[in-house]
């Protein structure tokens, strides 16, 4: 299966981040680390639809939100003394690739949208 390097990318860093969730402090393991898990999840999943979708400009724009979302969330871990400077600055590495494809896609999505212009029958 040939997968999307954004789609890839997203998988690598569940693969990577959800066992470190999962060593969180009890308190914040079912807080913040099921929020972040759940946010990673449901960021893979709306890739996937997304490129299947006809709309994609859409789905690709709520997704980048839920990229911001994660970003901010990991900077909590970080700043709640729950990981290491050096894993922040993984973590932040890998969504910084993955928001840096989906910036690419959501250009793409635009350019292309443009190119579809409505011709007026009364020309």
């Amino acid at each position: 299966m040939s997968d999307l390097p954004i789609i890839q990318k997203t998988y690598d860093l569940i693969k990577w981040y959800v066992p470190i969730l999962n060593r969180l402090p009890r308190d914040h393991k079912f807080l913040l680390g099921n929020r972040i898990t759940t946010e990673l999840y449901n960021l893979l999943d709306g890739l996937i639809i997304a490129r299947y979708a006809q709309q994609k400009l859409t789905q690709l724009e709520t997704l980048n939100t839920k990229l911001d979302i994660l970003r901010y969330q990991t900077r909590l871990l970080l700043d709640l003394h729950l990981i290491k400077t050096e894993r922040y600055e993984y973590a932040q590495k890998l969504l910084n690739g993955i928001g840096i494809d989906l910036g690419g896609w959501i250009k793409q999505q635009k350019s292309q949208n443009h190119e579809i212009v409505p011709t007026s029958r009364f020309h």
